[in-house]
């Protein structure tokens, strides 16, 4: 039985949409529990009774427009977030889902659970909805602003262990998000983390800019998080742009509106495709337990995906192959080559 901690008060349509979505999930895997951080009153008006899922009374909610996260994090134990972190820290549970505040979840995953024993950098990875089959994982998108090329390669050994073992691919491709796609380009970041993933015995297929994110036929992309999250952003702000213009375009005329009538099916196929509801969320790389940060706007079928990506994780063993790899391959070893 795989048990998880689930932060029912987190997200900004939290309780309703994030206990409709652990209402599906529940029922997607029949050796799936669910413990429930928050308050009982509230979730019980949308919970389907189950004798899989238990509450635990959490009388704090963090607010999404946290402005002191670590502050937050550190003297407010009371909270969901926290106690739904502090369950997996204290192994009561294998993992933890929530739609909370993205700089609280990283706060409350170092400190509460704290980084894998050797593990430098935590790094968050979302599955970015490409044109490839399954999508593409990019990190870092947030979690570190300022880093060295040798957390870049750790991080990178992770999501090389994570898309083998919960995407199922056995020989995942990686680039470096780069500004050319020659060697040598970029920062001395990224000449620097480009010699060190040469090293590595992954599948490293060189630099991949930024325009072909949609296109690239890369199962992972690294880069630093400042760089992750600008990126990530204007493709999430372009996919929204291009159904925007493209509804404009329907309704300016009458063959439009004629034209959608016969090709509906295929634009919701297309919208479908560039939800970031069937990912459900992004995956805190090096902590010492299964974390994801779903969308704070998750709805119903958007959280049930981030509890399955979390199921999956734990049955795919990720976080105890990564920590016996780090323990044969030391940081030092990672950095000097």
């Amino acid at each position: 039985m795989i048990k998880l901690a689930i932060d029912a008060m987190g997200g900004d349509f939290a309780p309703e949409q994030i206990v409709k979505g652990i209402n599906i999930a529940i029922k997607k895997h029949s050796d799936l529990e669910l413990v429930l951080y928050g308050k009982p009153e509230e979730i019980k008006k949308y919970l389907t009774l189950n004798d899989r899922i238990t509450i635990v009374d959490s009388p704090r909610v963090i607010d999404m427009g946290e402005h002191n996260p670590i502050s937050e994090v550190r003297n407010n134990r009371d909270s969901s977030l926290v106690m739904a972190f502090r369950a997996v820290r204290e192994k009561l549970v294998d993992g933890v889902v929530t739609a909370g505040p993205t700089q609280c979840v990283i706060a409350a995953a170092h400190v509460h659970i704290g980084r894998i024993k050797g593990m430098k950098r935590c790094a968050l990875c979302p599955t970015l909805p490409t044109f490839k089959e399954g999508g593409t994982l990019m990190l870092d998108v947030g979690a570190n602003t300022d880093i060295k090329p040798e957390h870049i390669a750790q991080y990178t050994q992770y999501a090389n262990f994570y898309a083998q073992e919960v995407k199922g691919i056995k020989n995942p491709k990686i680039y470096l998000l780069n500004i050319g796609t020659e060697e040598g380009k970029g920062r001395e970041l990224e000449q620097q983390t480009y010699e060190l993933l040469k090293r590595l015995p992954i599948n490293f297929c060189g630099n991949v800019e930024s325009k072909e994110i949609l296109t690239t036929d890369a199962d992972i992309i690294v880069t630093d998080g400042f760089t992750g999250n600008v990126a990530m952003k204007a493709f999430e702000g372009t996919a929204k742009g291009m159904g925007a213009l493209l509804k404009k375009e329907i309704k300016s005329s009458l063959g439009g509106m004629i034209g959608y009538l016969f090709m509906r099916k295929n634009l919701k196929r297309f919208q479908d495709h560039f939800s970031a509801d069937k990912v459900g969320g992004a995956t805190l790389f090096g902590v010492d337990g299964t974390v994801i940060k779903a969308h704070g706007s998750s709805n119903a079928d958007a959280f049930s995906n981030a509890i399955t990506l979390a199921y999956k994780a734990v049955k795919g063993d990720v976080v105890n192959k990564m920590k016996e790899f780090i323990e044969n391959h030391p940081f030092e070893e990672v950095s000097n080559g």
